[in-house]
């Protein structure tokens, strides 16, 4: 049986983690939700690596991981492994120790406008930061971020964490509709909005980045824990991104070593 050998894969913030930080729930036939906490930033870095360790050890059975802010959904095909042998393993991986190694993955930088026509609330939202809008346009320029999650819409991800000024609450209101490539911020994360949608959180930015294609040879760019940063530019520079065919908007990937 494969199971054992995910225990061994591991790269944790952590040497463990305590019992009452993780629960597991079974949900439906086929799956397992591992939860961490309750929303911090420790538990979102325990999950995305726990989510990653098991990717990487290609387990019998499993056929899918899918990491969320503080949770990971394990499925698994029942009929070629039991539920408890799945519960199991995880359990093991859990109580298990682990030394922490250095930041790997890939980091994103990705061309982005903030504030003007790309970002028309950018200004509310500096202010809110108790920022110039000088101030937050560096600000966001450089702080290196990751994808926590993928959600909402297909390859859709959620940002963080930017630095403590940009703890800002939901609008009251919905904006109508952002287009695809905003950038918009709210609870020190940022999201990019993969296609045309209403928001509750303040636009402040546009890019030309497409998360998701379904006809490129990798529809999902993005994966949780992948880092981003942004390369300021103009409205102008944007728009001759978007025009691309590869839906990359000029990001460039860096792969660590």
């Amino acid at each position: 049986m494969l199971f054992g050998k995910v225990c061994n894969l591991l790269s944790l913030p952590d040497d463990t983690w305590p019992k009452e930080a993780w629960t597991l729930s079974p949900l439906g036939q086929d799956g397992i939700v591992v939860r961490f906490g309750d929303g911090h930033q420790a538990q979102t870095t325990a999950a995305i690596s726990f989510g990653a360790a098991v990717r990487a050890a290609a387990l019998q059975g499993v056929v899918e991981v899918a990491t969320a802010l503080t949770s990971v959904l394990v499925r698994f095909d029942p009929v070629s492994v039991a539920r408890a042998a799945v519960d199991a393993c995880l359990r093991d991986v859990l109580s298990s120790p682990h030394v922490a190694g250095p930041a790997q993955g890939r980091l994103w930088t990705i061309p982005a406008c903030f504030g003007g026509e790309s970002g028309p609330q950018f200004a509310d939202a500096a202010a809110l930061a108790g920022l110039s809008e000088e101030a937050a346009r560096a600000e966001l320029a450089a702080a290196e971020v990751s994808v926590l999650a993928i959600g909402f819409a297909p390859g859709q991800p959620y940002l963080g964490h930017l630095p403590q000024a940009w703890d800002l609450p939901r609008q009251q209101a919905l904006t109508p509709q952002v287009p695809a490539g905003a950038l918009v911020v709210a609870l020190r994360q940022l999201v990019l909005f993969a296609n045309p949608s209403p928001t509750g959180w303040r636009g402040v930015g546009r890019c030309a980045f497409r998360p998701f294609m379904a006809e490129r040879a990798v529809p999902f760019a993005l994966r949780a824990g992948d880092r981003v940063r942004w390369e300021l530019t103009d409205a102008a520079t944007i728009a001759a991104l978007a025009e691309k065919p590869d839906g990359l908007g000029g990001a460039l990937c860096e792969v660590a070593e």
